[in-house]
């Protein structure tokens, strides 16, 4: 009798196991830890870097990326007041550079990842006749849209062009000054200037503007984005292998779609 008490007190003991852990497949030690990354990106890097999260979630499910977009100047003041950023992309060398020499970068992380080239561009139905940046100087273009040089890429990019071309000072006394290279473009598309200069990749993004001119390439220092892990981030594993998956076959693809070539190594 006592036998059999003991049996039935352990089959009901182990039916209350069994449905107790019956909801879980794993312990959670192994279950993947969610990680969330902010990457602060150069604007220019939007559509492309856009599509590349989605396609970075469906192969790391457990992490969620932010995307912070913005002049890379004004990104990299962010960074040096604490912002909490885990992956940093500018469009130049030089915010890049001022971040390192603060001790701002996870040691060895900084790469060159991407190239892009500067052009002129107009609104579709420009009537002006601007076909080379010396058309500038013609006394019909009354507004020209340059991104601030201090702290948008783009726009010292398009002071080296003039000044090489000599003729900066004429077309910045016409200039209308953008937040980011992204505000130039708009202002082109919506007719409000006659002209701006952008980044290759800005004109194949928008069916409202032309390309009448291409800068030379030893009219400008070489434009390239560099990447990089910020010292602070809270999850230095998971911010490298973002930071690999960049330069990897399948973003490649991406960044290529959108006009961008990747930098040498």
């Amino acid at each position: 009798m006592k036998l059999g008490m003991i049996r039935w007190a352990a089959c009901i003991l182990l039916c209350l196991f069994l449905s107790g852990t019956a909801g879980f497949s794993a312990s959670p030690a192994a279950r993947p830890q969610h990680t969330d990354l902010t990457v602060s990106a150069a604007i220019s890097l939007k559509d492309a870097l856009d599509a590349i999260r989605q396609a970075y979630a469906s192969q790391a499910p457990s992490v969620s990326l932010s995307m912070n977009y913005g002049a890379s100047g004004t990104l990299q003041l962010q960074i040096e007041q604490g912002a909490p950023v885990d992956v940093y992309i500018s469009a130049a060398p030089k915010q890049m550079d001022a971040l390192e020499s603060k001790g701002l970068l996870l040691d060895s992380t900084r790469r060159d990842l991407l190239r892009n080239g500067i052009v002129l561009i107009v609104p579709n139905g420009s009537t002006l006749g601007i076909s080379t940046f010396q058309d500038l100087l013609k006394p019909g273009v009354k507004k020209v849209a340059l991104g601030e040089p201090v702290v948008v890429p783009a726009g010292k990019y398009a002071q080296e062009v003039l000044t090489h071309l000599g003729i900066y000072d004429q077309v910045n006394a016409k200039a209308v000054l953008a937040k980011d290279v992204r505000q130039v473009l708009t202002y082109v598309e919506t007719g409000d200037v006659d002209a701006g200069i952008v980044y290759t990749t800005d004109a194949l993004s928008s069916s409202k503007v032309k390309v009448v001119a291409e800068a030379p390439a030893d009219s400008h220092s070489p434009v390239i984005y560099p990447v990089a892990v910020i010292r602070t981030t809270k999850d230095p594993a998971a911010a490298k292998t973002f930071e690999d998956f960049l330069s990897g076959s399948q973003a490649r693809a991406v960044f290529e779609k959108y006009g961008f070539s990747l930098a040498a190594r």
